[in-house]
């Protein structure tokens, strides 16, 4: 019985010295809306557009963040919401402030909280507000208070205003494009905000920020093909410095027309000397590689690249339509393109190259194709029903050669045969990134003549199976000739607009911490 006794003592008092010496998990919050929206297309996003997680649901998008996961294990988190969207036109106000009220009702619901994972984009255009992201993390500061620490990701297309560097504690971006490393750049901010607040090192004593007066598109920036993928090769390099955590290159969103679209770099660190030389060694060496730029493959106007393709052995021959790109903000329903396309003779003929072209939404067709069924003729109105500015909606008739309905994007897709011409009309907008979208479709794009999709740079399922590749310079709301777009509002001298332009300050702004007086 003694022993017993003794036993349940120490069982007792090791259990009260853990409790003693344990020191409480850090409570973390989860938040963030990201899409990326051209301010020069006619479209609207809407709240529908979203895909938008809530609560548990959210851990389920981060693979590093599973249950049994160690960053999982490190904290208690309280997810709140995620909202994502294909790239389109401006969100509409009422989507955005019933999305962050939203938010804001989530968040008030557990606190206080000792950090914030902030994951967002950073190209959202908002009716009305010239800052979106900044407007947001202003919002949930009010809500979570000065002391939270916030750790903001973001892609290397979005836009760090003075707001939203000043409300972020860290801040960090993909170093890929395309972008391969997504996750892992997102779990590096998670991985940073937890080091932080384990350490209690908390907020770092400096940011560096330093605006780059140099707006292009991601089609000229890949970091698949140098200057980018040099210029990028030089981050990493900077963050293993003492004293610096975090460095980061944007490159910006070339399709919104707001004074903070622009590039800029940022350092963040607990060494002043180390952070300030990062943050100029970075954006100078950004200034000094710009004339460099070039897009990523040829590049050629609609009537060059199909002659292009048309003559090619390499099959398939891949041309990107890029002025209405919908993963870059375009509408994805001008018509510009196929109507140059079904007026070509060669295409007339059944017997005539192969061409498949993704996509154009045209819900009055996909009506009639379900009626028709598969192998009937078919005829409707598809396209230009939002981006009518080009050429106007498209009178398609020809023979319903697929149906594939309950796509999470597109809704219904149906394939048209048009001479040789297989045209992917959606109920909504959808782009075609995966050579499954089209196999599954009973189509083989590996074995077509040409393959037109509405996209930039090819993603890397694309890439892989092209046989040659051209980015055609065709109209839209993503315009790839930014002299065309009519910039009125973006800050000036800006390269490659102002070609004189002098030289740029280059030297850092130090950015107060935030709440910070």
């Amino acid at each position: 019985m003694r022993r017993y006794l003794l036993l349940l003592g120490l069982i007792s008092f090791f259990s009260c010295t853990n409790k003693e010496d344990s020191t409480p998990l850090p409570r973390i919050a989860i938040a963030g809306l990201a899409i990326e929206s051209s301010t020069f297309s006619p479209a609207r996003s809407t709240a529908q557009a979203f895909r938008v997680r809530t609560g548990e649901e959210i851990f389920s998008y981060y693979p590093f963040m599973e249950p049994d996961s160690a960053n999982r294990k490190r904290a208690e988190w309280f997810p709140t919401l995620r909202g994502h969207a294909i790239p389109g036109g401006m969100v509409t106000r009422e989507a955005y402030d019933s999305l962050v009220g939203v938010t804001l009702e989530m968040l008030k619901q557990n606190l206080p909280y000792d950090g914030l994972f902030f994951d967002i984009h950073g190209a959202m255009s908002v009716e009305g507000l010239d800052d979106p992201e900044g407007d947001f993390i202003i919002k949930v500061r009010e809500v979570v208070g000065p002391e939270t620490l916030i750790s903001t990701s973001m892609d290397l297309h979005g836009n760090v205003s003075p707001r939203l560097a000043e409300n972020s504690d860290l801040i960090t971006c993909y170093r890929m494009a395309p972008h391969e490393d997504a996750l892992e750049s997102k779990k590096r901010a998670v991985d940073n905000l937890l080091e932080r607040l384990e350490s209690g090192k908390g907020k770092p004593k400096f940011k560096a920020w330093i605006p780059v007066p140099i707006l292009l598109p991601g089609e000229k920036t890949s970091t698949r093909i140098d200057p980018g993928k040099s210029l990028y090769a030089k981050v990493d390099p900077e963050t293993q410095k003492d004293g610096v955590i975090d460095a980061a290159i944007w490159i910006g969103y070339a399709w919104a027309d707001e004074p903070r679209n622009h590039a800029v770099v940022m350092v963040t660190g607990d060494d002043e000397k180390q952070v300030k030389e990062s943050a100029e060694y970075l954006a100078k060496r950004f200034w000094d590689v710009r004339n460099q730029f070039e897009f990523v493959a040829p590049v050629a106007y609609l009537d060059e690249s199909l002659e292009m393709a048309l003559k090619s052995e390499k099959k398939p021959f891949v041309i990107s339509d890029m002025g209405d790109n919908p993963t870059a903000g375009g509408a994805g329903d001008v018509t510009w393109t196929l109507n140059e396309i079904l007026k070509r003779p060669e295409f007339k003929s059944e017997n005539g190259p192969e061409l498949i072209y993704a996509s154009i939404p045209g819900p009055e067709l996909i009506e009639n194709a379900l009626k028709a069924g598969v192998g009937n003729p078919v005829q409707g109105k598809v396209g230009a029903m939002v981006d009518d500015r080009f050429a106007p909606p498209i009178l398609l008739k020809g023979t319903v050669a697929a149906i594939k309905e309950g796509d999470k994007d597109a809704d219904v897709e149906v394939v048209v045969k048009v001479g040789s011409v297989n045209v992917i009309v959606t109920k909504r907008r959808k782009p075609y990134h995966h050579e499954k979208d089209f196999t599954d479709l009973g189509l083989s794009p590996r074995k077509s003549d040409i393959v037109v999709v509405k996209i930039g740079y090819l993603v890397p399922e694309l890439y892989d199976l092209r046989g040659d590749w051209v980015m055609a310079l065709t109209p839209g709301g993503v315009d790839q000739d930014l002299e065309r777009l009519g910039y009125k509002r973006i800050n000036r001298p800006m390269f490659p607009l102002d070609k004189d332009m002098s030289e740029p300050d280059l030297s850092v702004r130090w950015i107060k911490s935030s709440g910070s007086k």
